[in-house]
């Protein structure tokens, strides 16, 4: 008779480590925020890399130094934003300001902030093809752990050429990247999940006697956020985690996207799925002030940067950005393809209020000043959220 995973590591079948270690410890509707009744739930995003979400020289307080992106994550918190999510990068995108190039690297960060936070969503960005799944299934438990159960991970296939070759490696066909982001997510999902051990014999992937502990803190599994809006990259999202990122062009666009991927997780998945969108967010007390401000980053903008990342994304590399490339090559100036939200706390509200009725269930959003524009928004946007009915 061949012997067990377990027997040849010489476990009992009911493992004898304690609860504390074989499973996860609460729901993480107690503990994450992404899983809360907020309405309309909000976050930041990009708070780790230069130049956050806008390819400008416009005028901002804005650096990569811990002391900087600790005190905007500890604002973030203060006022009752619900989750950080940091940009994945590698290599910067060159032209006058290197866009994104100074980068922190996003797991330690996210472990940093967690600990530097009480009550807000921390997350991880992860470039699939860059982590082992042993490295990052670990890597998230121990995060989450510092958290109390407040970490998500956002999975991203590895879309830039430039990046993926720095690690030595051709870059995957678009949907051949799905195919192998499924492959990993199904193994780091059983290293947080499965007790004992276990064999993996995939494509991608090989390994015996495989185990992982302690589990994460989230019952049943950290959140997970990916932003393909590719039919694969749907797919993906439909059948594996709890927030799908997109940003499109109109409202009614965005209705028919978000019916589109909460069906599909529905009816092929049977699983519910929130639809987030992202963009930059400019508010000031005057409707010109606001305007004036948005050109501001789009006159003072690093078009050669935007170049090479519109090259990089009408290459086919991501399809997810096919739209933009087309129609709005100012939203990767000004909020890296994001849907722009601009004007009076009123408008603001409304906006945001717009995209709620749409079908997004929530914004992760860039600021041109992050520190000095996040207090603004916590006094003047906030307040009427709650009025409206979209926070509380």
């Amino acid at each position: 008779m061949t012997a067990t995973a377990n027997e040849r590591l010489g476990l009992a079948p009911t493992d004898p480590r304690p609860a504390s270690e074989t499973r996860p410890l609460q729901d993480r509707r107690e503990t994450n925020p992404l899983f809360g009744d907020q309405k309309m739930k909000l976050g930041l995003f990009g708070i780790n890399c230069s130049y956050g979400l806008i390819m400008s020289h416009a005028p901002s307080s804005y650096r990569v130094t811990w002391e900087h992106t600790k005190e905007i994550a500890q604002r973030a918190d203060r006022i009752g934003f619900d989750v950080l999510v940091p940009v994945a990068r590698w290599k910067g995108f060159g032209g006058s300001t290197n866009f994104n190039g100074n980068c922190f690297e996003t797991y330690t960060w996210a472990a940093g902030i967690a600990e530097a936070t009480e009550r807000i969503g921390v997350a991880a960005t992860s470039h699939l093809p860059t982590v082992h799944p042993i490295v990052a299934a670990k890597a998230a438990t121990t995060i989450d752990h510092i958290s109390g159960g407040r970490f998500a991970l956002n999975l991203v296939m590895g879309w830039v050429p430039p990046e993926m070759e720095m690690f030595g490696g051709e870059q995957r066909e678009h949907d051949e990247r799905y195919a192998f982001g499924q492959e990993w997510i199904d193994y780091v999902t059983r290293l947080w999940t499965e007790p004992g051990s276990f064999e993996v014999d995939g494509e991608h992937f090989q390994g015996a006697l495989l185990e992982a502990y302690p589990k994460p803190h989230q019952a049943p599994r950290p959140a997970l956020l990916n932003a393909g809006n590719s039919p694969a990259g749907i797919e993906f999202s439909a059948r594996n985690v709890d927030i799908n990122f997109a940003s499109l062009d109109t409202l009614e666009n965005i209705r028919a996207y978000t019916d589109k991927v909460r069906s599909k997780a529905r009816d092929d998945y049977q699983r519910e799925i929130q639809v987030m969108t992202y963009g930059l967010v400019v508010c000031r007390d005057t409707e010109d002030e606001a305007e004036r401000a948005f050109q501001q980053v789009v006159d003072e903008g690093d078009w050669g940067a935007a170049g090479n990342v519109i090259k990089i994304a009408g290459s086919g590399a991501s399809q997810s950005f096919d739209h933009a490339v087309k129609k709005m090559q100012e939203r990767f100036i000004a909020g890296w393809g994001g849907y722009p939200v601009v004007g009076t706390p009123e408008q603001v509200t409304e906006q945001l209020a717009a995209l709620n009725e749409a079908g997004m269930q929530g914004m992760i959003f860039g600021l041109i000043d992050y520190n000095e524009e996040l207090e603004y928004f916590g006094h003047n946007v906030m307040p009427l959220l709650k009025e409206l009915g979209l926070r509380h």
